[in-house]
């Protein structure tokens, strides 16, 4: 049998990572792509992808007060985070929890105004009537 020569690897590995950079890469992806998302609207096309086309401004409003909240709320749980991280001190993780869950309290807020946007509208989802053979 042919072996292949991997230069300076003994075991045969091409490849090694550690766990936590690909976990870490994985996470980032959708908040690289959200925050490229928002900077491309920002530039180029403020005025029409921040345009409710349903008339309630109160949407609007609401969610503009829960993206800050959720912003904030995710940086300083980062920051604090962090800080338990290096120097361990009491209570500081217990701030990070309430920051957490006022990061995903925040978010489930911003999609439940989905509610004032989508309310007067329905949704049917129905079939041709056919004969079936199964």
């Amino acid at each position: 049998m042919y072996q292949v020569p991997m230069p300076l690897d003994r075991d045969g590995t091409l490849v090694r990572l550690r766990f936590t950079l690909v976990a870490l890469v994985t996470v980032c992806c959708p908040l690289v792509a959200f925050l490229f998302c928002i900077l491309w609207s920002l530039l180029f096309h403020f005025k029409e992808t921040t345009a409710t086309h349903c008339g309630d401004r109160k949407s609007y409003n609401w969610k503009q007060r829960l993206f800050i909240i959720n912003f904030i709320s995710f940086f300083t749980a980062l920051a604090v985070y962090f800080r338990h991280n290096m120097y361990c001190e009491a209570g500081v993780y217990t701030i990070f929890a309430i920051l957490e869950y006022t990061v995903v309290l925040t978010n489930m807020a911003f999609h439940m105004t989905a509610w004032w946007d989508f309310g007067n509208k329905e949704l049917l989802i129905t079939s041709q009537p056919e004969e079936k053979r199964f």
